[in-house]
């Protein structure tokens, strides 16, 4: 198993980030760029235990999944998303991402990812998988929502 956890600032307000959890295809593919779909298969009231069916296009090649909500929040100074899917069969893959509001302009951004095989294979594989992937796709979520409220920061992880 890998986990990562990954905690930062945000200097934009806690709606302009959650709408790439939580927002509309457009939103979603800014900081997922290889995301075609993302369909509802089954809705919830409460969001947890809503399933969703996701498209992504992954070197030349169309690759689904569902997604299933574990944990949903959606409050004025707290929102959090914790979703699982099984990748092909190999892989057990848990995100939780938690945002929670320290003023009108800024956002702490708290990301974590699990990844658990479901092969040898990819028990093996698994031990190459680098941190930084990880590290990118936080900072990508960091300066998209910062560029769109307009007050970029440049600011990297050491």
């Amino acid at each position: 198993m890998k986990k990562w956890k990954i905690d930062i600032e945000i200097d934009a307000p806690i709606e302009q980030v959650w709408k790439f959890f939580d927002g509309s295809l457009e939103d979603m593919k800014k900081i997922v760029p290889i995301l075609v779909e993302h369909r509802p298969i089954k809705i919830t009231e409460e969001g947890v235990g809503s399933v969703y069916r996701r498209t992504n296009k992954y070197k030349g090649q169309l690759q689904e999944h569902d997604i299933e909500t574990l944990e949903y929040v959606n409050e004025t100074n707290k929102k959090k998303l914790k979703v699982n899917s099984i990748m092909e069969n190999i892989l057990d893959i848990t995100n939780c991402y938690e945002l929670n509001k320290i003023d009108h302009n800024k956002t702490l951004f708290k990301y974590e990812a699990i990844y658990e095989p479901l092969s040898w294979q990819t028990k093996i594989s698994l031990l190459f998988l680098k941190k930084k992937p990880t590290i990118e796709f936080v900072e990508r979520i960091r300066n998209i929502a910062e560029f769109e409220a307009g007050t970029e920061v440049a600011s990297h992880f050491d």
